[in-house]
C-alpha cells in the first residue's frame, strides 16, 4: 500500500496548483499514465443544479466521435422483426421472455441494455436487479426505442450515458490514455457540449462549478470551468 501511496504522491507532484485549459489538461493526464494497463481517461463535472427538481435532473447520452476504447456487449429486448433487426445490427444478446429468465437467474453478460417500447413491461420485472447496476433502459439515453439499429450502433460506437447525482456531480469515461491528445480532446468536447446543451432554463449562476480530468489510477487535474462552459 505504501508503494502505491508513493507513486500517487509522485504523480501529484507533477500537477501544478492551477486550472488547466483543456489542451493542457489532456497533455498532463497523458503524462501521468503509469499503470501497466491502458487507463481510462475520466471527466468529472460538478454542476450548479438541484436534481431534486425534475427539470434539473440532467440525464442523457452522447456518442463520442472517437469511441471509448472499450468493447461493449449489447443486449436487446425485442419481438418479431425487431429481434432480427437487432441481430443484424450486431447485438450480442437478443431475447424477450427467455432473457428475463436469464437475468432473473443472475446472469448479466451485457454492458448496455436496449428495449423496444412494447417490451418495457417485461423489462420492468427486472427493475430491482438492473436499476442498482445502472442498466435499466431509458428513453432519455436512447435505449428505449423502436430504432434498434441506431441504438445498437450508438452503443457499440462509443455512446456514453450520463446522469447527475444528488450532489450535482457527474463523471464519464471519455477514452483511453493511449488515444492521441486530439482524439481525447474531441471526445471531451463532445461530452461537455452535450452537458451544456442539457442546461436547464431554471439553473441559475455558474452552471459548471468545477471540472477535472483524471486516469483510472491518477490524481485529478483541475480544468478551467469557464472554458468548459464555452464549449457549445
Amino acid at each position: 500500500m505504501a508503494k502505491v501511496s508513493k507513486r500517487y504522491k509522485s504523480l501529484q507532484a507533477k500537477i501544478e496548483d492551477k486550472n488547466y485549459n483543456l489542451a493542457e489538461g489532456v497533455s498532463k493526464v497523458k503524462e501521468l499514465a503509469s499503470a501497466k494497463f491502458d487507463e481510462t481517461v475520466e471527466v468529472s463535472l460538478n454542476l450548479n443544479v438541484d436534481p431534486r427538481h425534475a427539470d434539473q435532473m440532467i440525464r442523457g447520452a452522447v456518442v463520442l466521435p472517437n469511441g471509448t476504447g472499450k468493447t461493449v456487449r449489447v443486449a436487446v429486448f425485442a419481438k418479431g422483426v425487431k429481434m432480427d433487426e437487432a441481430k443484424a445490427a450486431g447485438a450480442d444478446i437478443v431475447g424477450n421472455d427467455d432473457l428475463v429468465d436469464t437475468v432473473m437467474g443472475g446472469t448479466i453478460e451485457f454492458d448496455v441494455l436496449i428495449a423496444t417500447p412494447d417490451c418495457m413491461g417485461l423489462v420492468g420485472k427486472l427493475g430491482r436487479i438492473l436499476g442498482p447496476k445502472g442498466l435499466m433502459p431509458n428513453p432519455k439515453t436512447g435505449t428505449v426505442t423502436m430504432d434498434v439499429t441506431k441504438a445498437v450502433n450508438d452503443a457499440k460506437g462509443g455512446q456514453v450515458a450520463y446522469r447527475v447525482d444528488k450532489k450535482g456531480n457527474m463523471q464519464a469515461g471519455v477514452g483511453k490514455v493511449s488515444f492521441t491528445a486530439e482524439a481525447l480532446q474531441e471526445n471531451i468536447e463532445a461530452f461537455v457540449k452535450a452537458i451544456n446543451k442539457a442546461k436547464p432554463a431554471s439553473a441559475k449562476g455558474r452552471y459548471i462549478t468545477t471540472g477535472t480530468l483524471s486516469l483510472t489510477m491518477s490524481p485529478a487535474v483541475s480544468l478551467d470551468n469557464m472554458e468548459l462552459m464555452d464549449i457549445k
